[in-house]
């Protein structure tokens, strides 16, 4: 553990528009934020009650309870995976640029990581990712969509992993699957070794409560519960899930304004003669060139704060940009224009 580097936030300033951590910049429901200032002393006075949670969110999936896992966010889903499967020297696969959360907790778990490259186009690299599948392979981690790069896999790829590595907990992490739409929960009665994790920071609006899930089959979420704590999710985001789950309008509005600005802000860059990767989650990667970090510092000057990714395997000059809502498209694609255009001069 003391050779390990300190993963710290990348949180800086919240101020202005915030579009550096794929957060929703709508904010949460207005049912969700009723219900959280209903909470009484009692209510906060009491260890939580997951359990109930986890028969509303089994309802939604159409899953049995048993198949359920709540965590304390989906960070929390991954480090209880990896440490139920990953034993110092276990292979991890993990296929860059993804999610750095897998990098650093099957470090921590003294994992062997196999990182493989994605393809010239940063597409999945199915085929290097099955010639890596070994005995020695415990776990693999697959973000659909891709964070940072909003690509997905395609289903038949995915069935092709987890059929490969019977003995291997496969991670489909499907944190920004409402922006995308196609999820793999109907396969889980078939693979145990498939789990499935979701988050309600995304498009619920609820970063800051902390809410995600685990699915997965029964004799391996019951497994998982062995060592969980019973307390992991607060009386906070129970109270509000009932509401989050039943607000679909709400949910549904957002999504949709964000797939339009999406495309909207992919076609802004275009005409600016920036590459951006086809994305179908909540943000869009730009390759901006040489002059990525200079950009992202210049957009935070003007109090837009986007993700400057340079250093991140494949991401040489790019950024992630957080799509924001219609009303604040505008202000962000003038930045955005302005800022390249003094770049240019």
């Amino acid at each position: 553990m003391a050779s390990l580097s300190p993963y710290r936030s990348p949180i800086t300033n919240r101020d202005g528009l915030n579009l550096d951590l794929n957060e929703n910049t709508a904010g949460c429901s207005p049912r969700v934020l009723a219900r959280l200032r209903s909470l009484t002393e009692r209510d906060v006075s009491l260890y939580p009650n997951r359990e109930t949670g986890e028969r509303r969110i089994a309802d939604f999936l159409e899953l049995d309870p048993a198949q359920v896992l709540l965590t304390n966010g989906i960070d929390d889903a991954l480090l209880l995976l990896f440490a139920a499967y990953l034993d110092p020297g276990d292979e991890l696969i993990l296929a860059d640029p993804t999610f750095l959360m897998y990098f650093v907790y099957g470090q921590a778990l003294g994992a062997n990581i196999v990182r493989i490259d994605a393809t010239e186009d940063l597409s999945f690299p199915a085929g290097q990712v099955l010639d890596r599948i070994s005995s020695r392979t415990r776990a693999i981690a697959i973000a659909n969509p891709n964070n940072p790069t909003g690509m997905v896999v395609s289903r038949a790829d995915l069935l092709r992993v987890i059929q490969a590595a019977p003995n291997a907990a496969v991670l489909v992490d499907e944190a920004y699957f409402e922006f995308h739409g196609e999820t793999l929960v109907p396969e889980l009665a078939d693979h145990s070794n498939l789990f499935i994790a979701r988050t309600f920071s995304k498009a619920y609006g609820m970063a800051g409560l902390r809410l995600g899930l685990l699915a997965g089959a029964r004799e391996q979420i019951d497994a998982l519960r062995g060592f969980c704590s019973p307390f992991n999710v607060s009386v906070a985001a129970l109270a509000c899930l009932d509401e989050a789950l039943a607000d679909c309008e709400f949910v549904g509005r957002y999504v949709s304004e964000i797939k339009f600005g999406r495309e909207r802000l992919s076609q802004a860059c275009r005409e600016l003669g920036l590459w951006c990767w086809p994305s179908r989650a909540n943000f869009v990667l730009v390759r901006v060139g040489n002059g990525a970090k200079a950009f992202a510092e210049d957009l935070a000057k003007r109090r837009i704060r986007i993700r400057d990714l340079s250093s991140s395997p494949g991401c040489s000059g790019c950024v992630r940009i957080t799509v924001p809502t219609e009303s604040q498209m505008d202000t962000l694609l003038s930045a955005i224009r302005e800022s390249i255009a003094e770049q240019r001069r």
